[in-house]
């Protein structure tokens, strides 16, 4: 991908948020012609040379390139800047330079949103129960659509089950509890909202403890939200780990759910790693 394309623009980085060693999130400014819909990632690219603070690599031949990679936005679409989340890969040739990255650095971003993982791929009229089942960064489509109000219009019960390996890998807690009254207190009826955190490696109060195949053959999961998944009024949506998104389809398959085709089905998934 080249840099001369009408698509991409220079964004400029506002600000940043560490997780854990591992885990990040930062913001950066918005073209004002950039318009995307909640669930969908863009193309953002770094030229590590540019940056303040970057690693020269010598097994890589990119250096002196602009690197691009797919993220999905966390950010409202209606919010003046854009949100990411991102995880650290080892030795990555993108993410190794962008956990680096400082305020006022300038990435690139390619104007073009991509994905299918909305809320419009669904026929209409909507089933009363949306299921948001993610896993680490997965959860920033779902951050997304639940700041818009139309996602608190539509459901009448909405879950979220965020799965992350140890207590501290659980991001924006803080955000997700405040959606409800942020946003869903803003519409007339509006969907009531139950989340779900999950720790797989570590015994949390308050946390489920199992990968969410397991709990969804158990059962547990359904019982914790206090609502049961069906063929008929279930949509449920998928993000994160391939091998999590992998085996939770399969499951959810097992249970008598359909995958999504042409607006028909159940379960969405969005494959961009």
């Amino acid at each position: 991908m080249t840099t001369n394309s009408d698509n991409i623009q220079k964004v400029k980085v506002l600000s940043k948020t560490i997780w854990t060693p591992t885990l990040f999130s930062f913001t950066v400014t918005r073209p004002e012609s950039f318009k995307f819909t909640a669930g969908q990632f863009v193309r953002l690219g770094v030229n590590p040379k540019q940056l303040k603070y970057h690693i020269d690599n010598p097994e890589s031949n990119v250096i002196n390139e602009v690197i691009y990679r797919a993220y999905s936005i966390v950010s409202s679409p209606y919010d003046d800047n854009l949100e990411f989340f991102s995880i650290v890969i080892p030795n990555g040739a993108f993410t190794s330079q962008l956990q680096h990255l400082e305020v006022g650095d300038e990435l690139m971003l390619n104007t073009t949103p991509f994905g299918f993982l909305t809320l419009a791929r669904y026929q209409q009229p909507l089933p009363k129960d949306l299921w948001l089942l993610g896993t680490g960064t997965g959860l920033a489509p779902f951050l997304s659509m639940l700041q818009d109000l139309k996602t608190w219009e539509d459901y009448e019960h909405i879950i979220l089950a965020y799965s992350a390996r140890n207590q501290n890998e659980l991001a924006y807690v803080d955000l997700i509890t405040t959606l409800a009254d942020n946003f869903g207190g803003l519409v007339d009826n509006p969907a009531k909202f139950t989340f779900i955190p999950i720790v797989t490696r570590e015994k949390v109060a308050g946390a489920l403890n199992r990968r969410l195949p397991e709990l969804l053959l158990s059962g547990e999961l359904e019982q914790v939200a206090s609502e049961k998944l069906n063929k008929e009024h279930s949509h449920i949506m998928l993000c994160g780990n391939p091998d999590m998104v992998e085996d939770t389809k399969e499951t959810l398959k097992q249970m008598g759910l359909e995958m999504n085709r042409r607006g028909e089905g159940n379960i969405a998934v969005e494959n961009y790693w």
